[in-house]
């Protein structure tokens, strides 16, 4: 099919790329030259595994374009993607501008039959909205119908979720069959693998992007919340972790305790949620999901706390060394970092902080300048009274804490993510203090810290 995808943000750039690799005609369009022009070469502008590898083969081919011009893009499509950014505003609720923009500047240049697909997540409700301005604004008018097949993309692992994703969503308007047969066609490959597809109205499509979000996230935040209580009373909150773990009703997957979640979905998607329920006379329904931000917010307090505490009760002429900046491993996402919002803190409390990053430092530097970079594991551990371990990049895991010891001031380890083995750490004389375990001196006995899921949003 002859496809474009509106929006070559890391949304629209993967699955323009993938549905390229499908075999599928694709154009894809923005306004940024700068980012058009990166992606004509083959050459993503933020880093996503696998995703240069199908880029660069999808304009090889030919099967994938570039382009800025939206007239371009209504003469060359049958199916048109809405894969535009939806922000967070100032009140917690979506900015749906870039979307309605889209839109506008798309719509007047339909003149044949076709369907527009929304990606975003959005509130419920927008799709409908957006089926009365899009009739108005095309010349086709109700010959251009619109559907909505939200994405359920993990950073990390975008190509994997879109070439073989979890579930297809398909919400279409009552009685709309042409919409619908023209996803399950673009799809045909992944249904034909056997992926579910469920077909649905529009406000349902729309909110199971948000309800999968905020269930998501309540379950980070619920066992952080345990993690709370094991501090308070002198338990271990990741053997609670395992131990619920076990049971086939709650399973692992996101049961991690730690630092919290971050990105630019979860905490975006469950305020901009629980403001929509607010609007619609359902905010009662939804209450619980500003404790399920505020205990996430908490985790990052608390991390603060731990590391005045390693530091002797001040950050006064201390040294901070902070491993991680991406708000989780395998994306130089640094969009509401847990890790980052750490090291802001410490910094405004008198500490001076020392970031390293595998993948996000040319990110970090230009959203937080008055940090201090370094240039790998080892020198951001340098001098320092205190090494903080919060994304859990697999490098990480690998450094000998035996020689790191004799660079640092002081062997001291605040620990917000999993990924290091602390029984290493503590046999080479170091002191571990853990989220929701508290302090663990060399050669006391606890479990090594080797969770057995990822937080992977």
């Amino acid at each position: 099919m002859r496809i474009t995808v509106i929006g070559c943000g890391y949304l629209g750039a993967t699955h323009a790329a993938c549905m390229a690799d499908l075999g599928h005609e694709v154009l894809g369009v923005d306004v940024d030259l700068e980012k058009t022009a990166a992606l004509a070469e083959g050459r993503p502008p933020f880093f996503e595994p696998g995703l240069a590898r199908i880029l660069a083969r999808g304009v090889a081919s030919g099967r994938l374009r570039f382009t800025d011009s939206y007239a371009e893009a209504a003469e060359f499509g049958e199916l048109h993607f809405l894969a535009v950014g939806t922000p967070q505003r100032f009140d917690g609720r979506a900015d749906l501008r870039q979307l309605t923009s889209a839109v506008g500047e798309l719509a007047p240049h339909l003149r044949r039959p076709c369907v527009v697909v929304g990606k975003s997540t959005v509130p419920v409700g927008t799709a409908e909205a957006l089926t009365g301005m899009l009739r108005r604004l095309a010349p086709v008018g109700a010959a251009a119908s619109l559907a909505w097949s939200p994405e359920f993309l993990r950073e990390g692992h975008a190509v994997e979720d879109t070439l073989r994703p979890d579930r297809l969503v398909i919400g279409r308007a009552e009685g709309d069959t042409r919409s619908a047969g023209a996803l399950r066609e673009v799809y045909r490959a992944l249904v034909l693998a056997g992926v579910p597809t469920v077909e649905t109205d529009l406000a349902t499509a729309e909110l199971i992007k948000t309800a999968a979000n905020s269930f998501l996230a309540t379950k980070i935040s619920f066992i952080n919340a345990m993690a709370e209580v094991c501090e308070a009373v002198g338990a271990d909150v990741w053997q609670l972790a395992d131990a619920l773990a076990h049971d086939s009703r709650i399973g692992g997957q996101f049961l991690q305790p730690g630092l919290g979640f971050g990105g630019g979905c979860l905490p975006k998607d469950i305020r901009g949620f629980a403001a929509r329920a607010e609007e619609v006379g359902a905010g009662r329904a939804l209450a619980f999901l500003r404790e399920v931000d505020g205990i996430n917010v908490r985790r990052r307090e608390r991390l603060v706390e731990l590391t005045v505490r390693a530091c002797g009760g001040t950050l006064d002429g201390r040294r901070v060394g902070v491993w991680g900046a991406a708000f989780k491993p395998g994306t130089d996402d640094i969009r509401d970092s847990p890790a980052l919002a750490v090291a802001a803190a410490l910094r405004e409390r008198g500490a001076e902080v020392v970031v390293y990053d595998p993948r996000a430092l040319d990110n970090a530097r230009k959203t937080f300048p008055g940090l201090e970079y370094a240039e790998s594991a080892t020198a951001a551990a340098e001098g320092t009274d205190a090494l903080l371990h919060l994304t859990e990049w697999r490098e990480f895991g690998t450094v000998d804490p035996v020689p790191l010891a004799a660079r640092v001031r002081s062997a001291r380890l605040v620990v917000g993510r999993p990924g290091l083995d602390l029984d290493r750490w503590r046999g080479a004389g170091w002191t571990c203090d853990v989220l929701g375990r508290g302090e663990t001196r060399p050669g006391t006995a606890a479990p090594a810290l080797d969770g057995k899921t990822e937080i992977d949003v």
